[in-house]
């Protein structure tokens, strides 16, 4: 089995039971991935300014549009600020927009400040991250012009509602392709730069978005729920 990059030949040993075998399968599963992220982790200094802006950039952005939205959705004080929910909207937006620059700032300069992986370091793997933006970008632009500005950004917390859900590329493949499709590109951008920090911190945004994901799903599906409560009272 490999142990933190060295092959030791396993011992020959006879299991009577397929539970027993899935178990050894699962530990050796387990000491691999620990071996992965260690060696990751002798990369990365944590306690580089640069790393811990970008740990808070990433951590701050979806915490900040979710409590917003959510904000607005029960007090619509930025809609009376604004005069207008589809105004209070694109603020929001452009805030949004401006708030992943400075993450994407914080996530490169994490890169460059920290040391480079030099088995990542070749020509193959920089188009293996070249390729995954690619996708990741034809997923973020996909579900934009798909959703257009408000939808994309939380539009229906203003009470701006879509007429129906949108299940046109990149939907009818994935869900949330917005978020999994930046993640993406983030994992090709630390790729394309060798860089184990870069790949540290996709998997924190990676996180940040599953926990983002769960949070506003249900709530989202609620504020549907209720249009279409109003619509049949209606009718």
């Amino acid at each position: 089995m490999w142990l933190c990059g060295t092959w030791e030949a396993p011992a020959a040993v006879a299991s009577p039971l397929p539970r027993a075998g899935g178990q050894l399968c699962s530990g050796v599963k387990r000491k691999a991935d620990l071996c992965v992220m260690t060696r990751l982790l002798g990369y990365v200094d944590p306690s580089d300014p640069c790393f811990v802006a970008a740990i808070l950039t990433i951590t701050f952005n979806p915490l900040f549009w979710n409590v917003v939205a959510r904000w607005e959705q029960r007090t619509r004080k930025l809609s009376k600020v604004f005069r207008s929910p589809y105004l209070a909207c694109y603020s929001l937006g452009a805030a949004i927009l401006l708030l992943n620059v400075l993450r994407s700032h914080c996530f490169t300069q994490a890169m460059l400040s920290q040391p480079k992986m030099e088995s990542l370091d070749n020509p193959t793997a920089y188009r293996v991250g070249l390729a995954l933006l690619g996708i990741g970008s034809t997923f973020v632009l996909s579900s934009f012009f798909a959703l257009g500005f408000t939808g994309t950004f939380l539009g229906d917390y203003f009470g701006i509602l879509m007429e129906a859900r949108v299940t046109t590329f990149p939907f009818n493949i994935l869900d949330n392709p917005m978020y999994w499709g930046s993640t993406a590109n983030y994992l090709g951008w630390a790729i394309m730069h060798a860089s184990p920090t870069g790949l540290l911190l996709t998997v924190v945004v990676a996180l940040i978005y599953m926990v983002a994901i769960q949070y506003e799903e249900p709530f989202t599906a609620q504020i549907y729920q209720q249009k279409a409560s109003s619509s049949r009272k209606r009718s």
